[in-house]
């Protein structure tokens, strides 16, 4: 069974986003980037299902900047066998991304996609339901724990209730959550390995995609800060408080 997992570079999550002073964006000057944290997640999962015999290969997808094989690089330490680099300066929206996701897997054929549920600079959550749709594949997302079962893929997920656990036919998409698995550090061994793993390079144009943005981003603002507290010296004050200047009471 071939593995196919999408993964992205982003703004590391220790990192403080600091605005551009203009409100056109985020201020990635002399910022440190890493593998989005839920699709780490998603390359330990397929990293697993190989050690247990369940995967053949595993090909680590990013698509971005050529800065973006360092992110590959990192899927390459953990395990997997090979990556592909889509290259594109341009802004690569959720649509644009499922769309070039397609391409691959239609060339690829692999029996399962694994990707984060959601990336950290985005927050959109929607490529992975998006490329599941685009394939006309079964989709099992918010994944805490994955059970590959001959062409059969048992995936357990959070919902509101509790717990739900559906039955997916391969090939399907799966979506990643943190909860699935803890990540491993790779080796300097595997670092070094990693650097001699192939890694091919295509274009949105190669593979016959427009990725043009459909959405535009109008302005980019600072959430507003938080008042500070005040202490109270007695419950009748709180109560106070609440009723004449909280209003909630």
């Amino acid at each position: 069974m071939k593995v196919l997992v999408a993964v992205k570079r982003v703004v590391d999550y220790n990192v403080k986003i600091r605005v551009k002073a203009d409100g056109s964006g985020v201020d990635t000057t002399n910022v440190k980037f890493t593998m989005n944290p839920f699709d780490e997640s998603a390359v330990e999962e397929a990293v697993r299902l190989k050690e247990a015999g369940k995967a053949s290969e595993i090909v680590v997808v990013s698509m971005g900047p050529q800065q973006a094989q360092d992110t590959i690089r990192t899927g390459l330490a953990m395990g997997a066998d090979r990556g592909i680099l889509v290259a594109s300066d341009a802004e690569l929206q959720p649509l644009a991304v499922a769309k070039l996701l397609k391409a691959l897997v239609d060339k690829e054929q692999p029996s399962l996609v694994l990707v984060g549920k959601q990336a950290i600079d985005d927050d959109s959550n929607q490529t992975g339901q998006m490329v599941a749709a685009l394939l006309g594949w079964p989709q099992g997302t918010f994944a805490s724990k994955l059970v590959i079962d001959g062409g059969k893929a048992d995936v357990t997920r959070e919902i509101d209730g509790g717990l739900e656990t559906v039955s997916l036919s391969l090939p399907a998409v799966v979506t990643v959550d943190l909860r699935l698995n803890e990540p491993r550090y790779a080796s300097l061994p595997n670092i070094m390995k990693a650097k001699k793993k192939p890694i091919e390079t295509v274009s949105p144009s190669d593979l016959g995609i427009d990725v043009a943005p459909r959405l535009v981003t109008l302005k980019v603002e600072e959430p507003a800060r938080r008042q500070a507290g005040v202490k109270v010296a007695s419950v009748a004050e709180l109560v106070g408080k609440l009723k004449t200047e909280a209003k909630v009471i």
